[in-house]
């Protein structure tokens, strides 16, 4: 059996993973569960899964579910705060780890789990945006297994040759005969909207993505392209690479998830459904393969898949990653943590969309980028990214 924790068990991609474990009895067993807030769902999730340990990120929270859980699962540890997520993470009994914790509350417990050589299931990027340097090194210096989770690296992992997997043991793309990475976008809500009528846009209209149902904040992200623009830099990280070689490419149907171009012409995809349960599987399994619960893809359904370059001047937010990606340091920990202030602030109706992308390049210049990589360093500059970012919200009232 293989011990799986679940960092944000209680979000999309969590209830995902356990969707797809659940067809799975045999091979996987359910170690912990997480959630920051969700007492009720973190409540009732225990009680399918009787876990070993279950850990709630708010402190107050933690004493709550402990107190509900007593009577019904006694045989169940309840942990608090960042200590018991690193915990749970590195547990002994815990083989597999589910990196789905939202943003830069996911980067210690899944830097732990890299640093006590699990298998990491990536699918909080924000580990790689904000300090790829030292979560490359923890990966590398204590054997863990790094899979990507977002179905466009997940879908660049399949298409890859084989010898440069797992991504731990990488060695760059020249030596496979790659020339690019594609990397596919929806476009998300507002590909086709007028510019001009985007000032005014509801979160309800930003989180309402076309193809994929989401977390409020990655829908915005996706609604911005700044999910994309974070994925160019995870991407870097991953398949280390320049961003001269990963190309965004819009396409609308959400059926072809990434491409690899080699240099002999060949172009290979991966296509699929747009369901999360298809990359999850993919990393529970690998290299084996099982079933995901994904329908089967019929194309005569899907009948056409388009492609178009993406307008710069729409979404500003992927010059805005690129930038920071160019000026290394910790520019990408200070884009990563600006764009969460504005996006929290434009789903309070405190910040108007538009101005998401304005927070975020008015932050950039502001903090200073620093050249060191430690933890400190990383963990300063999203400190002082955030004050700087809640200034600005501020100075762009409604």
């Amino acid at each position: 059996m293989i011990g799986l924790a679940l960092l944000g068990s209680t979000g999309s991609i969590g209830v995902n993973t356990l969707d797809v474990a659940a067809r799975h009895p045999d091979r996987f067993e359910v170690v912990a569960l997480t959630a920051n807030r969700d007492v009720d769902g973190l409540k009732t999730q225990c009680e399918r899964w009787r876990p070993r340990y279950a850990v709630m990120a708010d402190e107050d929270c933690a004493a709550a579910l402990d107190t509900a859980l007593r009577p019904i699962c006694p045989e169940v540890t309840v942990l608090g705060g960042a200590s018991g997520l690193e915990e749970v993470a590195r547990a002994p009994e815990t083989d597999y780890v589910m990196a789905a914790i939202v943003g830069a509350a996911g980067l210690l417990p899944t830097l732990a789990a890299a640093r006590a050589g699990k298998r990491v299931l990536l699918a909080n990027k924000e580990a790689l945006v904000m300090a790829g340097t030292l979560f490359m090194e923890a990966v590398r210096a204590n054997g863990a297994e790094l899979l990507p989770i977002d179905s466009e690296h997940n879908a660049i992992f399949q298409c890859l040759p084989t010898q440069c997997l797992p991504i731990s043991s990488r060695g760059g793309l020249d030596h496979l005969g790659v020339r690019r990475i594609l990397l596919t976008a929806s476009g998300g809500p507002f590909r086709t909207r007028p510019l001009s009528a985007l000032r005014h846009v509801s979160p309800d209209e930003a989180c309402a993505h076309p193809n994929w149902v989401m977390g409020r904040k990655i829908s915005v992200d996706s609604a911005t392209l700044m999910n994309k623009g974070l994925e160019i830099v995870e991407a870097c990280w991953l398949f280390d690479t320049g961003p001269d070689r990963v190309v965004v490419v819009l396409h609308p149907q959400s059926i072809v998830h990434s491409l690899v171009e080699y240099t002999d012409g060949s172009v290979l995809a991966e296509l699929g459904n747009p369901d999360m349960r298809t990359p999850i599987a993919h990393a529970l399994a690998w290299p084996e393969r099982i079933a995901s619960g994904v329908a089967p893809l019929d194309l005569f359904t899907v009948a056409r898949l388009d492609f178009e370059p993406p307008d710069v001047t729409r979404f500003p937010c992927l010059r805005l990653a690129r930038e920071a990606l160019a000026a290394g340091g910790t520019a990408t920990a200070v884009l990563n943590a600006s764009n969460e202030v504005a996006v929290a602030a434009f789903l309070d109706r405190q910040l108007s969309f538009l101005d998401i992308p304005a927070v975020v390049e008015d932050t950039l210049a502001r903090v200073p980028n620093h050249a060191g990589s430690s933890l400190e360093a990383v963990l300063t500059a999203d400190a002082a990214a955030r004050i700087a970012a809640t200034s600005a919200v501020r100075a762009r009232p409604l």
